[in-house]
């Protein structure tokens, strides 16, 4: 499997609504619902702006741009960032999935997408070096994506038997081509593993070993994978991905741990082994090095939540926070929580 199929299947994003946006005249919406939540949609007439944290300043979408917001950070979007904003909690109706919402009359601009719940334990890790915003264009030959946009709005306004559960089916094919555009575009200047997907070279590394976790790779045995010098390629994959390729390494080789120890029966010595690790020891010390606490208590911990938890945001929460306790590392406030600047305004 592919790093970015496997990434995806790690944090198991699932359509949690799937809708379309009808709206007319002067509005705003500042989108509250973000937090552990990827969301993709789709401009199919008229234009509207975009702003949030991250980026230099609003961005102008048009019919036929598809956008991706995965970092849970405070968006506002609208046909005049000006306007006075409403909740797009209080709009967006999610007992209204598979319907369109039509909005101040409806008539200018039209959205169509969907939020995805994700598999919030991996979600902050995988998911926090994206770019803020992922935008792509689906003119030209990009007839794959163009198609899901298309059939979902047919499917929306139709109003068919099945449609609801169709429209997620494309809702997910359209992030997936959404993601796949947005990595064959030109080389940019993001950064992450994401960005690195990108590079040919780094994105053979990243393939490497996402498809042999257990090897005992080295520093030396990836760049000459990837015909490399040892040290070009460790500089350039410590500049892209923003750790060294042994940290990538060990960090991955642990959320496949947790996913392990959380919805599979295998022993600690057998997930162990399985990773590359000779010990049970060793594996238990890289695992609470890296995710902040023990195997078994992870293993515990995500139990508890799954089964208390019935809001996708509060879900794992007491693994975070119990994490924190030990290690204040991870529990660092995100720089992009909390309230953000209404620098659009002018």
């Amino acid at each position: 499997m592919d790093p970015l199929s496997e990434v995806l299947s790690l944090l198991k994003p699932h359509s949690y609504i799937t809708a379309g946006f009808d709206a007319g005249g002067e509005w705003a919406l500042t989108l509250d619902d973000l937090a552990g939540r990827i969301k993709c949609y789709a401009v199919t007439q008229g234009t509207c702006w975009l702003a949030m944290r991250g980026l230099d300043a609003p961005v102008r979408l048009q019919a036929g741009d598809c956008f991706v917001l995965p970092s849970g950070r405070p968006v506002r979007i609208g046909s005049d960032l000006r306007a006075e904003p409403k909740r797009a909690s209080d709009v967006l109706d999610p007992d209204r999935s598979g319907e369109i919402v039509t909005y101040n009359g409806g008539g200018d601009v039209f959205l169509v997408g969907s939020r995805f719940e994700v598999n919030s334990r991996n979600a902050e890790v995988l998911l926090r070096t994206l770019p803020p915003l992922i935008q792509v264009r689906t003119s030209g030959d990009r007839a794959r994506l163009r198609w899901s946009i298309e059939l979902m709005m047919e499917e929306l306004r139709e109003g068919r038997p099945g449609s609801s559960l169709v429209a997620q089916q494309l809702a997910h094919m359209m992030l997936v081509q959404a993601l796949r555009l947005y990595l064959s575009e030109p080389s940019r200047d993001d950064t992450g593993w994401f960005a690195a997907l990108a590079d040919p070279q780094l994105g053979a590394a990243l393939g490497a070993m996402h498809a042999d976790p257990a090897f005992p790779w080295t520093v030396q045995e990836l760049a000459a994978r990837v015909g490399m010098s040892r040290s070009t390629f460790a500089a350039r994959f410590r500049e892209r991905v923003q750790e060294t390729p042994i940290a990538y390494l060990t960090r991955w080789r642990m959320m496949l741990a947790g996913e392990k120890l959380v919805h599979g029966d295998d022993t600690l010595a057998r997930i162990a082994g399985s990773l590359g690790y000779e010990s049970e020891h060793a594996f238990n010390t890289a695992f609470k090095r890296v995710m902040g606490i023990s195997p078994r208590r992870y293993a515990r911990v995500s139990a508890e939540d799954a089964d208390g938890a019935q809001d996708p945001k509060m879900y794992g929460s007491r693994l975070r926070a119990t994490a924190g306790r030990r290690h204040p590392r991870y529990s660092r406030r995100s720089p992009h929580s909390g309230s953000f600047p209404l620098f659009w305004k002018g």
